[in-house]
């Protein structure tokens, strides 16, 4: 918890008010002087008496999360005022469906990496290069690449190419 001497330097919300800044002022705690942007943003956004109202109604270990939440929708809001801190909540709910497509992926490629090992493993050379051929891959220079679009065309039955 931060906090400001009434007696050097008034808090962040009393200079921005322009009032005398008192013993026991509910906002010096968290309205420090050397942060006056943060006290700026959320007057700008819920006003000095809202916010006094809530800081009066919530209790005092409870203050310091209730004005850290407000701090960071007032400065989400001044960046987006329509949206405010939802555009980042949607942003990274996006970024996490993503991700977690990306980590299925991944591990289905695994799973049929190591499925193809096993088969490998407990096959014959000729066995493999079938094996290899039903999923997809030629035997091409001493290893295996997705087949060509001349080895695609003969494998191909309708006979168009590349698809």
């Amino acid at each position: 918890m931060a906090s400001s001497s009434c007696y050097n330097s008034p808090c962040a919300a009393c200079k921005f008010l322009r009032r005398k800044c008192l013993p026991g002022c509910i906002f010096a705690p968290y309205f420090p002087p050397e942060e006056p942007h943060k006290f700026a943003n959320v007057h700008k956004i819920f006003g000095a008496s809202n916010v006094t109202k809530l800081l009066n109604e919530v209790l005092p270990e409870q203050r310091e999360d209730a004005v850290n939440t407000l701090a960071y929708e007032a400065e989400a809001r001044v960046r987006d005022p329509v949206y405010g801190c939802v555009s980042a909540i949607t942003f990274l709910q996006r970024q996490v469906e993503l991700l977690e497509k990306e980590l299925d992926a991944a591990k289905a490629d695994l799973m049929r990496y190591t499925h193809q090992e096993e088969i490998i493993g407990s096959s014959s050379v000729h066995d493999n290069m079938a094996l290899n051929r039903r999923m997809g891959y030629d035997h091409h220079e001493g290893g295996y690449f997705p087949y060509s679009s001349s080895s695609w065309n003969d494998q191909n039955p309708c006979g168009r190419g590349n698809i």
